[in-house]
Order: C-alpha cells, then sequence, then structure tokens
C-alpha cells in the first residue's frame, strides 16, 4: 500500500511518498501533479477541502479543543466558506464572507493566503466526491498521534521532537537527505506527518473530527489524523 501526504509550499506543494517505512518527498508544482502520482491508494493533504456556506466549521472547533492544552490550538486557521473562492482580492473576500454569514465572520489575512490553493484544490477534485483524497492537520498528528511533540515547528526543540516521533514509523532522515533542493525541513516534516495520517486512514485506524455533514458539494466537512 502506498500513500501520499501533502503540504503547502509555496503556491507549490510538498508530498511524501509513503510504503511501508520507507517514505520519499516529492516537489509538486500543483495540484493536478499531486493528484497524478502514479500508484497511490489514498492522499492526505493539509488544506480545507469541504467548505461551510455560511459559518464556521464544527471540525476547525474541535481541532482546536483537541491542540489547546498543547498549545497548538491557534495552528488550525478556520477555513473561509465557499462564497470567498469566488474573491478576486482580499477587500471582496471580505464582503463575501460578511454576506454568507450574515455580517459574523470575514476571514483573516493569514485565512485568505491559503484562497487560492483551496479554490485550486477544489476544482481539481470536481465532482463526485471522492474519498480518495483527505483532510490532515499535521499538529494533529504530531500532538495527539504521535505524541512527544511540545514545542513549536521551526524551533530547535521542536524539529528534533518531530524527528524523533517520525522515526519511530518511517525513515524520515533518508528522505530529508534525498529531499528536492529548497524544499524546507518544516513543510518536509509536515507532509511526512500527512503520509503517517494516510496510512492510518487508509488501514482504517485514523481520528478525525467534525460533525458528520458534508457541504454542497457532498465533501465531508472532517479534519483526521
Amino acid at each position: 500500500m502506498t500513500v501520499l501526504g501533502v503540504d503547502g509550499w509555496r503556491g507549490a506543494w510538498v508530498g511524501a511518498l509513503l510504503e511501508g517505512r520507507s517514505v520519499r518527498l516529492l516537489a509538486l508544482p500543483d495540484v493536478a501533479a499531486v493528484l497524478a502520482v502514479p500508484d497511490v491508494d489514498l492522499v492526505a493533504i493539509d488544506m480545507p477541502i469541504g467548505l461551510s456556506e455560511d459559518g464556521v466549521r464544527a471540525c476547525d472547533v474541535q481541532a482546536r479543543d483537541r491542540l489547546r492544552h498543547t498549545g497548538a490550538a491557534s495552528s488550525v486557521f478556520p477555513a473561509p466558506v465557499r462564497a470567498v473562492l469566488a474573491a478576486g482580492d482580499y477587500a471582496a473576500a471580505r464582503e463575501l464572507s460578511r454576506a454568507a454569514t450574515s455580517g459574523d465572520r470575514a476571514p483573516s489575512a493569514q485565512t485568505y493566503q491559503l484562497v487560492a490553493a483551496i479554490r485550486q484544490l477544489d476544482d481539481a477534485l470536481g465532482d463526485p466526491p471522492t474519498d480518495r483524497v483527505v483532510e490532515v492537520h499535521p499538529e494533529l498528528a504530531f500532538r495527539c498521534g504521535l505524541g512527544a511533540v511540545s514545542d513549536r515547528k521551526g524551533t530547535a526543540r521542536g524539529t528534533v521532537q518531530r524527528l524523533r516521533a517520525l522515526r519511530d514509523v518511517m525513515d524520515v532522515e533518508e528522505a530529508l537527505a534525498d529531499a528536492p533542493p529548497g524544499v524546507p525541513v518544516i513543510d518536509a516534516l509536515d507532509a511526512c506527518a500527512a503520509a503517517w495520517s494516510a496510512q492510518r486512514l487508509a488501514e482504517g485506524r485514523a481520528e478525525c473530527v467534525g460533525d458528520g455533514t458534508t457541504d454542497s458539494r457532498g465533501r465531508p466537512l472532517r479534519i483526521c489524523w
């Protein structure tokens, strides 16, 4: 069984192709390239898939609650409502969001930076919905699944903790040594955590948060690890 974990990276994507303990890092230019990686049973991607029409996703709230005691709740950005995908700029995104949520919500600038990638993924997935591509979140994998991770990513302590956690389940150092040029260690480790989540999903061992609902395109509003 081969799975792919994917993390966003500067307008492109880092993939971690995992089979057993063997993992290989890939630099993927767009979502089409992600979905075209051959012989992959399941893709786990750190990007919102199911989108609310008019409010906050329960899975975002529950994910933050699961991470609150670890100090990583802020790593879960509230997903924008679907209407925001039609926005051409940040001002339009705020207007569209407020219109869809009766004035209650507008995306932060940080969330808006993800909109282009969310739109690209939403377009590429098409219809009907597929169970082959699942939304994940690396911090849920590291802190609630793999464990022994307590410091922020990008710090020296946090990086070593993530390496040690992944070393127990895959040959992560070998993957990093052969990583495509320019791939940052932060995104590489997040992609590996997504791949670990994909492996658990494929084996039926994953945990998920969400309220069991689907969006207007039939996609589940959930986050798994």
